[in-house]
């Protein structure tokens, strides 16, 4: 969203949540593309030639130095913030689910990898880093969410001799599912998003009222006295359509929400009155008052 709205704070939270503890949840990182080559953060190569006219001793040598822990933090936040989305997601446990994802796959998810990409910072601040066996652990301040708050953690497992982000079990959940697991992610995601969103339509209907004579207002005069941010008039963020019908004498009022493309933006269709809220799997149609 344009204006950091209850929505956008839960999205950013999700990325917090994904890189400072288990990454069971990656809503908001669903990005990349068919194929990913070599990984740059695999290695830091130093390559010498032998001072010999000998022909077998003139191929060239190569001197690998395994990445720290934090050297891959660094990097994948590094590649993070400059789109370089492949070489990031080669450094993580999804790697797995990038792979099979299609160029239109890629496309589709792109909005919502890059608005997280956008709040990470230009300068990391790491403060410490811990290895025990197979895991590892980098404490820092990573993302503009964490710049007054203590330093968080992000986990990291060793994989073929190499440091990737991210823990072992939600690797192999990831795997299982392959590249559905970024698209169930995200309509996780934006089923929470919309449930907020409308639960601040509900209370930004109560002091419209009271500020009109009882009457609610319709989507666009929320937005108008601010009681809304303007960017829940349309799909970006959420990957729904919200709408708000108010009653002919303007004392009663309806809302709901459906996803842009059922089963890829969102499953449920959304219901919402003064009575409450309810939602359900309709194929993508509105949901009719009961």
């Amino acid at each position: 969203m344009n204006t950091r709205t209850a929505s956008l704070t839960q999205t950013t939270s999700t990325l917090h949540s994904f890189f400072a503890s288990n990454f069971a949840r990656f809503a908001i990182l669903v990005a990349a593309v068919s194929s990913i080559g070599v990984s740059s953060f695999a290695q830091n190569n130093a390559t010498t030639k032998p001072k010999t006219n000998d022909p077998a001793a003139t191929a060239t040598i190569t001197i690998v130095k395994a990445r720290t822990p934090t050297d891959v933090v660094r990097e994948f936040y590094k590649a993070m913030r400059e789109k370089r989305f492949r070489e990031a997601f080669a450094m993580t446990i999804f790697h797995p689910a990038v792979e099979p994802l299609s160029a239109q796959d890629y496309e589709d998810l792109r909005p919502e990898f890059e608005r997280i990409a956008g709040v990470v910072l230009d300068q990391l601040i790491i403060s410490g880093e811990q290895i025990s066996g197979e895991t590892a652990t980098v404490f820092g301040k990573f993302t503009e969410e964490d710049v007054n708050e203590a330093p968080k953690p992000v986990t990291l497992t060793r994989a073929g001799g190499m440091w990737i982000i991210g823990d072992a079990a939600s690797r192999d959940e990831i795997k299982k599912q392959g590249k559905e697991y970024f698209f169930k992610a995200r309509i996780e995601t934006h089923h929470s998003e919309v449930k907020a969103v409308l639960q601040r339509i509900a209370v930004a209907q109560l002091v419209y009222a009271q500020k009109n004579n009882g009457r609610f207002g319709d989507l666009n005069a929320l937005v108008r006295e601010g009681l809304v941010p303007a960017d829940v008039l349309t799909s970006e963020t959420t990957g729904y359509d919200f709408r708000v019908t108010v009653g002919k004498d303007g004392k009663t009022y309806i809302a709901g929400a459906e996803p842009v493309r059922h089963n890829r933006t969102g499953r449920l269709s959304f219901f919402m009155d003064a009575t409450g809220m309810r939602f359900e799997d309709n194929g993508g149609m509105p949901l009719k008052k009961k």
